[in-house]
């Protein structure tokens, strides 16, 4: 049965497929030139764009009160760890000139717990719980001015291409907490806890760049970076590069499947000690955009 439901969701992909691009050998007056992003109306034009990342490596190292520990996750555990995730990208252009906004926000926890004998005499009826929690919150809200600066067709084809520069600021939320809880089941002894960590925000400039460049009708190819921090509130570095496809499958609507590279480098301290997130993330970027 599942095998059957993959087989008609591939079909109906494909059907659409082949039909936008035979619509765009057949009617030309209907070409990317028209869509949102490239097109320049008098009016405004409105883009939404909600999106997952799915990171096939995590690797770096993250620190709390002094301590450093290495960080590599795959995808599977990853996702084991994933609580809470929620990213969307919004636009709205009036000719050439463009408002940008990027909303992301994902939460990982780890909770593990065991039950131990005390180890000096195993034999008595006594046992300690240990649980260790580990959170993490990752979180920014983007901002940006943009500015198409190049537009125009390949040696006077309908094949459109445009290239967008903006600069703005994001604002950063970094929260790691690890928390320890230490129980002996004698009486009424009190649990021993134990809280390491915390958050930091801070604000830092970003610069972008976005090139794109049709294929037909409805099949763009597209890449963009974006680059931020320099030093700002403690983050030395942050920056992505994703290229993919825009595939518009319907009239106001597309389907965008790219691969990503994400890197964060940011040190600062708190009361505890000094807390750093240097973590590097590669791997597929998925998304629904609307037009309107």
């Amino acid at each position: 049965m599942a095998a059957n439901k993959a087989a008609v969701i591939f079909n109906g992909l494909a059907a659409l497929l082949i039909g936008c691009v035979a619509e765009a050998q057949t009617t030309p007056e209907h070409n990317f030139a028209n869509t949102a992003v490239v097109s320049q109306p008098d009016g405004w034009r409105f883009v939404a764009t909600p999106y997952i990342f799915l990171p096939l490596r995590t690797e770096g190292q993250a620190t709390v009160a002094d301590t450093t520990v290495d960080v590599d996750l795959n995808l599977k555990k990853t996702l084991e760890l994933l609580n809470t995730a929620f990213s969307v990208r919004l636009e709205a252009w009036k000719g050439r000139f463009g408002l940008v906004s990027d909303l992301y926000y994902v939460h990982l926890n780890l909770n593990e717990g065991t039950t131990v004998a005390p180890p000096r005499n195993p034999q008595l009826d006594i046992n300690i719980d240990i649980d260790v929690n580990v959170d993490v919150h990752q979180g920014w809200i983007a901002a940006f001015g943009v500015y198409r600066v190049l537009q125009g067709h390949f040696n006077e084809s309908d094949r459109r291409y445009f290239w967008d520069i903006g600069a703005g600021v994001r604002w950063n939320r970094l929260r790691q907490e690890v928390k320890a809880r230490v129980g002996i089941d004698i009486g009424r002894m009190p649990e021993v806890q134990n809280r390491l960590g915390g958050r930091k925000s801070w604000w830092e400039p970003t610069i972008g760049t976005r090139v794109g460049f049709a294929l037909n009708d409805c099949l763009t190819l597209g890449a963009r970076t974006e680059i931020g921090g320099f030093g700002a509130g403690g983050d030395d570095l942050q920056w992505n590069v994703l290229a993919g496809l825009d595939w518009r499958a319907w009239k106001t609507t597309s389907l965008r499947l790219g691969y990503q590279y994400y890197s964060i480098d940011y040190s600062g301290r708190l009361s505890d000690g000094r807390f750093a997130y240097d973590i590097t993330e590669h791997g597929p970027y998925l998304a629904v955009t609307w037009r309107w």
